[in-house]
Formats: structure tokens, sequence, C-alpha cells
């Protein structure tokens, strides 16, 4: 019996089962890969970011982060915090809505730290009104995201009627979107 409950203990606090607030991907031996594997410090300093080498990576928080080359490498220890994604890697426009999931090939810089984004048009939508949405996604990711399963969170949010009271469907956010434009090109 005192087997059994080690196993299940084990089982509930190992990254498969237990809390994962961060959106990694598994590739060879990196089980827990950031940034599906590109070089964090490349999205700072190149037009497009570089692919990491799997010889050249170093863990932070828990997961693994890949670099194109050494240099970067010691650059990113010097300050893991300021390559390191903003919450977790998840799409920041999810996370307005205290939902984290996406977040893909579009980022941005803004002040000085990297957001991560799941589509051009959800990076268009968070671009609308940058500070505000921000100030969102710091809030949600600071008293509901962090340290919780994106999973379980993004259930719990994505259920009708336990939406936060600013949620808007992708519909209202295009529409939103057009008149954003036709305002901004008067």
């Amino acid at each position: 019996m005192l087997r059994l409950f080690i196993l299940i203990a084990l089982l509930i606090s190992s990254p498969v089962w237990g809390a994962d607030d961060k959106n990694v991907i598994s590739d060879g031996d990196d089980k827990r890969l950031m940034l599906k594997g590109n070089d964090p410090v490349s999205y700072f300093t190149q037009p497009a970011p570089l692919a990491g080498r799997p010889d050249i990576k170093t863990e932070h928080d828990g997961v693994t982060y890949r670099f194109a080359n050494e240099e970067n490498k010691r650059t990113f220890l010097a300050a893991p915090g300021k390559y390191a994604p903003q919450y977790g890697g998840f799409c920041s426009n999810g996370l307005v809505y205290a939902i984290p999931l996406g977040g893909g090939e579009n980022y941005k810089i803004i002040n000085g730290k990297l957001y991560m984004f799941g589509g051009a048009r959800s990076k268009a939508y968070f671009e609308m009104d940058e500070e505000k949405n921000v100030k969102l996604a710091d809030h949600y990711w600071q008293t509901e995201v962090k340290g919780q399963d994106w999973r379980e969170q993004s259930r719990k949010r994505l259920r009708m009627g336990n939406r936060v009271d600013h949620y808007k469907t992708n519909r209202q956010l295009a529409a939103e979107y057009e008149e954003y434009l036709k305002k901004k090109q008067k």
C-alpha cells in the first residue's frame, strides 16, 4: 500500500500530471523545451528567431533553452529574466482573458520583454490597446495562471459563465479590429 501511495504521489508531482505553467515541447533529450527550440536571445538581436542547437543549451526555471551559439548562451545566463518569454511562452493575447493557450512564431518585444502570440491576428488584437492588454495579461498571469496547470486554467476560463467580464469572441475582436483600422486610416 505504501508503494502505491508513493507511486501516485510521484505521478501527481511529475510535469506530465502536475501543474505546468510553461508552453513547452519535447524534442529528443529535451523533455521541456521552451520556444520550440528557438534561441531566446535571437528574438532580440536578429530579424527572425534562430533555431537553437541541441548541443548548446541550459536549464532555467524548470525548462530547457537552446542557443544558436555560445555567445547567446552566455548573454542569456547573465540575465535570463530579460530573455525568457512572458507568461510562460503562452499567447499574450490569450492571457488578457486568463486563457493560457498557443504562443507560436509571432512575437513582439515590448519594453525590453519578449511577448509571444498564437497568430498574427492575436498579435494585432493585442496591439489595439497594448498598454491595457499588458496590464490585464500581467494581472491574470500573477493571480490565476502562474504555477497552475495551463490545461485546467484554460478549461476553467473557456466554460460559459466563467469567462472574464471583458471576454470577446474572435468574431467580436475581428469587428473591433476592422473599426480600429478604419480610425487609424483617417
